[in-house]
């Protein structure tokens, strides 16, 4: 049995996706960031960083102690390895899927999240943060599409890179992008949506929503204090 801290962003539908697309029995722990429950010292103790996700593995390979694990690309590889799939054996597959996970944990994920930040939920709006981070992301869309005119999936086989890529491809939107401006990348967006995995997993994004940032939600996530004049 897994237990998964969890809360319905792109980190946290990365890990929810291979949970649902393996089988392995897992056990939802709810945390909801915007009222801080990721500084609880019962949290921190499985994720230092106080970030979700996070697991506890209760039956590792090594028939030990439960094992506690945060960082999405982390956990992602270490399930990969528990369960033998969506990560090739060979050396070079398998290096290409961790050389694809490592530039969405290192590069879309940040980028995309300081677009977010920038675009959605800073008080101010900076036009130079705003256009600089959109324009980065495009770019890395870019060469997100010049990758999947290759291949049908982002390092050559369905594995735990797309699993990591994709809930960073679901807002964008949001992110100032539009898929049809990549059309190799709109294809496999398509493909990978429509997998009853990814369905299933986003199906508790749904039942455990992030209702939205306000002062107080905006003070705990980015530790900002409360504007004196909110008008």
């Amino acid at each position: 049995m897994i237990d998964l801290y969890y809360w319905a962003t792109p980190n946290g539908h990365k890990v929810t996706i291979f949970l649902e697309e393996v089988g392995l029995p897992y056990t939802i722990k709810p945390i909801n960031i915007g009222k801080g429950e990721q500084f609880d010292p019962a949290f921190l103790k499985v994720a230092p960083n106080n970030r979700i996700p996070a697991i506890v593995d209760h039956a590792p390979a090594d028939g030990g102690a439960p094992l506690p694990l945060f960082e999405s690309g982390a956990i992602l590889t270490y399930l990969a390895d528990k369960t033998g799939k969506f990560l090739p054996a060979d050396p070079r597959g398998r290096a290409r899927t961790f050389e694809w996970l490592f530039w969405q944990m290192g590069g879309l994920g940040p980028m995309a999240g300081q677009n977010h930040h920038f675009s959605a939920y800073a008080l101010e709006k900076i036009p130079y943060a705003i256009d600089r981070y959109v324009r980065e992301t495009a770019r890395l869309y870019g060469v997100l599409d010049r990758q999947l005119a290759q291949h049908p999936f982002v390092a050559g086989d369905y594995s735990i890179a797309d699993m990591a890529c994709y809930p960073w491809i679901v807002p964008h939107e949001r992110q100032g992008q539009k898929l049809e401006d990549f059309p190799n990348l709109k294809r496999w967006f398509e493909a990978i949506k429509a997998r009853p995995a990814v369905v299933r997993a986003y199906e508790w994004g749904e039942k455990i929503r992030n209702p939205g940032v306000n002062d107080e939600t905006r003070a705990i996530l980015f530790g900002t204090a409360k504007p004196s004049n909110p008008a």
